[in-house]
């Protein structure tokens, strides 16, 4: 979810309902020391689609970490979803585009390939699509004659590629569950989830939203066995304890969700989280981040959470595995031998790579963010983690 407000004028069972958030317990992340960088490559900020339409007209024209909207074409931007394809390259799904429905509606909604080179220390594009409704299957108004999807109809955060090849895109405004074909068109109708609603949902229709703005969906993993998904929200859901995320079950066979939840507990309710992945049939990796950047960055970690419940407080067990502010980095890679610190305001991708080895990218908000260096929009940059010991991951999330 992008955060530059500031920049720019049930039927489940419910489970890990109680305590407010607390610092993790130190006995759980002491398992995993200090990751180290092993790879860094980076594509500029500056990049657009070759050949694109014109974006950024409703950003104003005053210039923003020395960018000036609106832009020539559409940016390849805000990565804020990953998917490996396992022959060196990855889906990366750009958001919403500049960071709320009002001002993203000629910000193309767009799957981007891409192939990192860590030698070269440069990033790829070799192409992408765009998300499309070609069969008019979104049952509201959309932005564009054409059904070509924008960021006003949607807040795209994470992505799945299901194993006949088709994807699954988990959305914020609804939230809503979107799957595609391999060239982006929308194959059935958005899936809402029931009884939660995020305030640009739709189908209020004046009702009362319990989610808050652009919260919803943002992590979304797709299980081992390939027959199910768990989309995770970012915020909380009224009535739940400050700092408490859902985790849903759908299974992808029916349709439809399952009766089982989850609860995922913030170290602060003011953090948020970024990604999800499956690491095997119970345990995730997933983000989680404060709001700063740059010198202001406190917390960027990964951690492995845990659905057996070993403490029986209904949240997932959680143990740190990589603090992205403090890895080792002896061949200065990132820079300066030393240490390096991954600062980004929103880092919003997870990929296993092999067993001790995780891929992470940012989200850099184009042109807003500048957590690298200040006054200059971040780059998209694209690192890799070696971690101190191996996941025990099932095989089947890398192979």
């Amino acid at each position: 979810m992008k955060r530059i407000a500031i920049l720019m004028s049930a039927g489940a069972l419910t489970l890990g309902l109680a305590a407010v958030p607390a610092t993790a317990d130190p006995d759980r992340t002491a398992s995993f020391g200090q990751a180290t960088l092993t790879g860094f490559a980076s594509l500029p900020a500056m990049t657009f689609v070759p050949g694109s339409e014109p974006s950024g007209s409703l950003l104003g024209t005053t210039p923003v970490n020395g960018v000036t909207p609106p832009f020539t074409g559409q940016p390849v931007q805000g990565f804020s979803g990953i998917a490996r394809r396992h022959d060196g390259t990855f889906d990366v799904l750009s958001d919403n585009g500049y960071g709320n429905k009002a001002n993203s509606s000629d910000f193309l909604l767009r799957i981007h390939r891409i192939k990192p080179d860590f030698r070269s220390r440069t990033v790829q594009v070799l192409g992408g699509f765009n998300l499309t409704d070609p069969r008019g299957l979104v049952p509201f108004a959309l932005t564009r004659q054409d059904r070509t999807l924008t960021g006003s109809d949607f807040d795209v955060e994470s992505i799945v590629r299901a194993t006949d090849g088709t994807y699954w895109i988990g959305d914020e405004f609804g939230p809503y569950l979107l799957h595609f074909d391999h060239k982006g068109r929308l194959l059935e109708a958005p899936v809402a989830l029931p009884g939660v609603q995020a305030p640009e949902n739709p189908g209020l229709n004046g009702g009362q939203p319990n989610l808050a703005s652009s919260k919803g969906f943002e992590g979304m993993a797709r299980g081992v066995d390939g027959r199910r998904l768990y989309p995770l929200l970012e915020g909380t859901v009224s009535g739940d304890p400050a700092g408490t995320l859902r985790m849903y079950e759908f299974d992808l066979r029916e349709r439809a969700y399952t009766d089982r939840r989850w609860t995922y507990r913030l170290e602060d309710p003011s953090h948020a989280i970024g990604d999800a992945i499956a690491v095997d049939e119970n345990r995730f990796l997933i983000i989680e981040r404060d709001n700063g950047q740059g010198d202001a960055a406190k917390v960027k970690r990964i951690y492995l959470a845990d659905r057996r419940d070993r403490d029986r407080d209904g949240a997932l067990d959680k143990t740190l595995v990589a603090d992205l502010l403090n890895l080792a980095d002896p061949r200065g890679l990132g820079g300066a031998p030393g240490t390096f610190r991954f600062p980004f305001q929103t880092i919003e991708d997870v990929i296993i790579l092999d067993d001790r080895t995780l891929g992470v990218l940012d989200d850099n908000n184009f042109p807003f963010s500048n957590g690298r260096t200040a006054g200059k929009p971040d780059d998209n940059e694209f690192i890799t983690v070696r971690l101190t010991r191996g996941l025990k991951a099932d095989p089947r999330v890398y192979r």
